[in-house]
């Protein structure tokens, strides 16, 4: 049986540009998705959960790669005034064989294996691709929000997919995993590992303010095999 947890927290720049959602077929499927909403535009706070519920479920249906691109297909076009929403995403699709993630940006999947916790996913940021390929790494921290893929240029080219064999799979938006230290999300990992739910309400609950008072929107999706 698998369960699912899932929690979101508005930040303090602006309305809640994040969203999730988990669909649940009736074979007991799931397909899950975290969607981090690019800026405060015109568009993105109420685009942004109808492309977490699109995702959801065309990742049940047919695969985390395709809840990644039907997702895409809706913000693909600027609309008719240039400011259509775009945003980041990580889709999962779980059953009895395991978890298949797929992502674009800088949303992230992390896994438990029950003493470990391990970070499949890699950021498609610049700051990343400077850690792997560019100038002094000591720079690229200041790159860490240019997002180097979108849903907007989402392709099968260019979407990335890992299959996530531990049990406990948690899917986050930056607000979460950029304002919780890897120490403390393990803790909380460790403390409410048994209950998806809480362990979602804590993972948000815990994302603290920066130096300057900015608090990004944080959402996770938890889930449990």
């Amino acid at each position: 049986m698998i369960r699912t947890g899932i929690a979101t927290r508005e930040g303090t720049a602006a309305d809640n540009a994040d969203a999730a959602k988990v669909y649940v077929l009736a074979d007991g499927t799931v397909g899950a998705a975290v969607v981090d909403g690019i800026g405060h535009g015109p568009h993105t706070s109420a685009t942004s959960p109808l492309l977490a519920e699109t995702a959801a479920r065309y990742t049940a249906h047919r695969g985390a790669l395709p809840g990644i691109l039907g997702a895409a297909l809706l913000v693909a076009d600027p609309g008719p005034d240039g400011d259509e929403a775009n945003a980041v995403a990580v889709t999962a699709l779980a059953d009895d064989a395991g978890t298949h993630v797929a992502w674009v940006g800088d949303c992230r999947a992390y896994g438990w294996n029950g003493t470990t916790l391990t970070l499949h996913t890699t950021d498609q940021t610049m700051g990343q691709w400077v850690r792997i390929y560019g100038p002094p790494v000591e720079i690229a921290a200041h790159y860490d929000h240019w997002v180097r893929v979108s849903l907007h240029s989402a392709t099968v080219a260019t979407t990335r997919e890992i299959e996530v064999s531990d049990p406990l799979v948690i899917l986050t938006s930056d607000g979460v995993h950029d304002q919780i230290t890897p120490d403390a999300m393990e803790t909380l990992i460790r403390e409410h590992a048994d209950d998806p739910q809480a362990l979602a309400d804590a993972l948000v609950n815990a994302a603290r303010p920066d130096d300057d008072g900015y608090r990004d929107d944080a959402t996770t999706i938890v889930i449990h095999h």
